[in-house]
């Protein structure tokens, strides 16, 4: 996938554990496990935006994109 999660990046850097921002972000720590690991096909903005507020980050901090074979958009891709 050529979306990229570093949420346990952004964990570290806060000296924050995936227990704490799933309480403060009112989400399970299952579903937060999913997300860290780039297992989720989305996230809700809402859900963003909490996660953003209380790491007092922005969404570019959490993701990044990896252009390659498996982007949709682009050139090559099916939306050229």
């Amino acid at each position: 996938m050529p979306i990229i999660v570093t949420l346990d990046v952004m964990l570290a850097r806060r000296k924050m554990r995936s227990r704490e921002l799933a309480e403060a972000v009112g989400m399970t720590e299952a579903n937060l496990s999913l997300l860290k690991s780039g297992k989720v096909r989305g996230v809700r903005f809402e859900t963003l935006a909490r996660i953003c507020k209380v790491l007092d980050c922005q969404p570019g901090d959490l993701l990044s994109h990896l252009p390659g074979p498996d982007s949709e958009g682009g050139p090559d891709g099916p939306d050229a």
